[in-house]
């Protein structure tokens, strides 16, 4: 296995674990009027006036239940394309099929990011597509599925060696 191939896999770990811890918590978008809330795609958190923290399972819109399904997939390809370059160690004929796996992966997370922002209409955030209210802000679980996004684009050039660095 060649120094590229083990950096590709690396990063697609890296990618992978970014998007999973991204789904799994509810800080994708978040505001403190009326409260603290926090809204996520898998759930979704109030602290209403000092009471204590409620959370509860989203009831997604179509369109975050699209980009999580998308992420979801996505993290699955990931997964794989780990596993096939790890089998790139002994077969080394796999590897184009990890980049077209991979490449996968990179499509389905590109589209949950123009998907996601569709949904900023529902009820709990109230703005448009694509406009999300001054009241709102993006939190830390949709900053780390965007960094999963691009670390997966990088990989995806590291996998097929399309950006050669020198070592």
């Amino acid at each position: 296995m060649d120094k590229l191939t083990i950096i590709s896999g690396i990063l697609f770990l890296l990618a992978d674990i970014s998007a999973i811890i991204s789904i799994a918590m509810p800080d994708w978008i978040i505001t403190d009027v009326g409260g603290d809330t926090r809204l996520g795609l898998m759930w979704s958190c109030m602290t209403l006036y000092n009471r204590p923290q409620v959370c509860y399972k989203s009831d997604l819109q179509s369109e975050w239940l699209m980009a999580l399904i998308c992420i979801f997939v996505g993290c699955i390809l990931i997964t794989a394309t780990i596993i096939l370059l790890v089998i790139s160690h002994w077969d080394r004929s796999v590897i184009p099929y990890a980049r077209w796996v991979g490449f996968g992966a990179m499509v389905l997370f590109c589209h949950a990011a123009v998907i996601f922002p569709m949904g900023f209409h529902i009820d709990e955030i109230g703005g448009q597509p694509y406009q999300l209210p001054n009241s709102h802000q993006v939190g830390i679980a949709y900053i780390l599925f965007v960094l999963a996004l691009w670390i997966t684009v990088i990989s995806e050039l590291f996998a097929g060696k399309v950006c050669l660095p020198h070592f």
